[in-house]
Order: structure tokens, then sequence, then C-alpha cells
């Protein structure tokens, strides 16, 4: 993997003694393994990966890790409240707490793909005493 893409995985090098040695760390978070097994519980995905197998829809694809995407966004069950933590965790960040709608959905259409995210992100956020 080269340095630029470590960079865009949210990794910082630093290589300013050349004599050293690198050493690399791959952390995974538990939330792709939970989307990723309970990606076909929710039946809208259903329909739509039996849609992909017979050839019907182009800008989905499913990985080799069984993971499918939506133009290169991950597809996300309504299933165990994983859109709600996904809310929350995008919500309350270190960086960027209490975004509000219009950030937190440009942020959450990054990476990942729910029909009506963002009537959902509108809810999350009228909820919020902070945000209002």
């Amino acid at each position: 993997m080269d340095v630029r893409a470590l960079a865009n995985r949210f990794m910082r090098l630093d290589v300013s003694e050349p004599s050293q040695i690198l050493d690399c760390v791959v952390a995974q978070s538990s939330l792709l393994e939970r989307i990723k097994s309970r990606q076909f519980d929710d039946p809208h995905l259903l329909v739509l990966k039996d849609t992909v197998q017979l050839g019907g829809v182009k800008e989905v694809v499913i990985e080799d890790e069984a993971i499918m995407r939506l133009q290169g966004r991950i597809c996300i069950p309504n299933v165990n409240g994983l859109r709600e933590l996904i809310h929350e965790e995008t919500h309350s960040l270190r960086y960027s707490i209490h975004p509000g709608v219009k950030r937190m959905y440009l942020d959450l259409k990054q990476h990942y793909w729910w029909r009506k995210i963002k009537k959902d992100v509108v809810s999350h956020i009228s909820q919020c005493l902070n945000c209002q």
C-alpha cells in the first residue's frame, strides 16, 4: 500500500529518520464487521443485492469482502441500531462535535449510503439540544 493510500485512511507517517525501521499498525473498526454481517438482513438491501446479481444496477458493487457499496459508499442496513450508532459517532466526534445538519450530512454521505439518509440526519439533529 502506498503512502497516499495510508494517509487517506487516517494514518500519519513520520519518515524524518531514514535509518529507522517503519512499523505498520492496522486498526479496523468493529463497525465495518457489524455492517458486513448484517447488511443482507435489511429487506431493501436484499432486493438491491438480487438486482445487482442479475446485472440490473451498475452503480452497486459487492466487493470481495462481501460488502455492498453504492458509488463507493457502504450500504448501511436498517437493523440493530447501526444507523443510529453511525449518527452518534458522526455527531459526537472529537474533532467535529455538533456539526449541524449540512456538515453532518456531507460527512456521512462521503462514506455511507442508505435510503432517506438526509431525512434521518435532520431528525437526529433536531433532537439535539446543543444544535438547536
